[in-house]
């Protein structure tokens, strides 16, 4: 087997459940990211415009958004910041897109909570490693979020024992109170 079909193989069961949205006002950049990104085992939901894309993260889940920043209407930039005042999905991961080289572009977009910034031309691969980490990333932030609602409950258990088991001292101490008296 030749390496790129090791990954390929790889990838598809690492990934076989991930979606992802992927907005661009081009349909030619959205179907070759699809194209590409199927290949690495992605289910690819495509939207040409932002407000769709809104339409489409309300309506269902997804493991990470790729939107492009520069788009008619509604702005990438604009579903940034609805992504990210919304509590569902405040976490979602978004990589933003752009075919201009521009700093304060990418700062901008940083500092309204994009997860990462690819601009100007970049390879395939590039945008790949960066899906991967950040997807792994929110694993370990998903993980970490179960594991503290496991321990909340515990805790909560834990102060309801100590409530019974303070109550019931109490009971114990008022018993032996009425004993040393009577």
């Amino acid at each position: 087997m030749d390496e790129a079909s090791a990954q390929e193989g790889i990838g598809s069961r690492r990934r076989a459940t991930r979606t992802i949205l992927a907005v661009d006002d081009s349909r030619t950049n959205l179907h070759v990211l699809a194209h590409r990104l199927g290949q690495l085992g992605y289910l690819v939901v495509l939207a040409d415009r932002g407000s769709q894309a809104l339409e489409l993260i309300s309506a269902r889940g997804f493991d990470m958004v790729l939107i492009d920043r520069v788009m008619p209407e509604v702005s990438g930039l604009h579903v940034l910041q609805e992504i990210r005042g919304a509590r569902d999905t405040s976490d979602l991961p978004v990589i933003m897109v752009s075919n201009h080289d521009d700093a304060g572009a990418a700062v901008e977009a940083l500092q309204a909570g994009a997860d990462d910034y690819l601009c100007g031309t970049y390879a395939f691969e590039e945008l790949a490693a960066r899906i991967d980490r950040i997807l792994a990333r929110a694993d370990r932030m998903e993980e970490l979020k179960r594991s503290n609602l496991a321990l909340d409950a515990r805790i909560a258990a834990r102060a309801m024992e100590l409530g019974e088991v303070r109550s019931d001292l109490a009971t114990a101490r008022a018993e032996l109170e009425r004993c040393r008296r009577g």
